[in-house]
């Protein structure tokens, strides 16, 4: 069954941390697209807009996807970690229990090019042990031919594997360059959630006749197996897609859990400070 285009929507402008300026797609309208709970694409030349950075907030109950396309963010928290992301860099965090860490700007000037994806975890792994991946650039598998660039995060694409794997959603993450005229083609579970965000050029999806996909949108698409995308124009975009978990979601600002008492437990532990295990 061909993959169509569902839902096409226009990203919001929004601010996050200490007043980064962002736009969300993902966590406005639709609120969840099962597994994923929110998406941020970040960037700006005018260091205005992201030198406030995100200090130091906690997180439970999700895993929080951080790809970087220009400029540089340094990463601390609560267990010691320390990193430093730069363009194409990749940082997988597995909150699980509970983790309190800062994401700030480790430059002055210049652009800073990002996205930021929240995904759901299940109840039994929500208060397992805190865990990151970084994944450098340079160490992530890309497939090359004429038509297309297509660097694979998570999942595969012809010969090309990403390093996460075993993942209890499946996910499927490709950063995506299309040649003007050319075809993606791929397939993907029929079970699972699928969505574009096109960050650049303008593409048409599947065999229906839909709205015209241009620049910073996301598109939300049916479920099925196979996914055409056409370039209208050289184009660049986002390839994500997971395994619906389909359990019940209590939100509290940076927590995700089960249950109303569960997010209640959660802001009791970070004001008493037993929030870190």
């Amino acid at each position: 069954m061909t993959i169509e285009v569902d839902k096409i929507i226009d990203p919001i402008s929004a601010s996050d941390g200490a007043g980064v300026k962002l736009k969300r797609s993902i966590g406005v309208e639709p609120n969840y697209f099962d597994p994923f709970l929110m998406l941020d694409e970040f960037g700006s030349e005018n260091s205005e807009d992201y030198i406030a950075g995100f200090p130091a907030h906690p997180h439970r109950g999700i895993e929080t996807v951080t790809y970087m396309l220009a400029g540089d963010f340094e990463h601390k928290d609560s267990a010691g970690g320390k990193g430093r992301m730069t363009a194409g860099d990749v940082q997988w965090m597995k909150t699980g229990s509970g983790v309190i860490h800062s994401e700030m700007p480790a430059m002055k000037e210049g652009k800073l090019h990002g996205f930021q994806l929240w995904i759901n975890m299940p109840a039994k792994l929500k208060m397992s042990k805190p865990e990151y991946i970084y994944l450098n650039a340079n160490k992530m598998s890309v497939h090359k031919d004429n038509d297309k660039h297509v660097k694979v995060i998570a999942g595969k694409f012809e010969k090309a594997e990403g390093p996460i794997k075993e993942h209890n959603v499946e996910p499927t993450y490709f950063d995506v360059e299309l040649i003007k005229e050319k075809e993606f083609n791929h397939s993907l579970p029929s079970a699972h959630n699928t969505f574009i965000y096109l960050i650049n050029g303008e593409i048409k999806i599947g065999e229906k006749k839909h709205d015209k996909l241009k620049d910073s949108t996301l598109i939300l698409l049916s479920k099925g197996k196979a996914l055409k995308i056409t370039a209208q124009t050289n184009a660049k975009f986002l390839l994500i897609s997971g395994k619906p978990i389909n359990e019940e979601i209590a939100r509290g600002g940076p927590f995700v859990m089960n249950t109303k008492a569960e997010i209640l437990q959660a802001v009791q532990d970070y004001h008493n400070g037993t929030f870190v295990k």
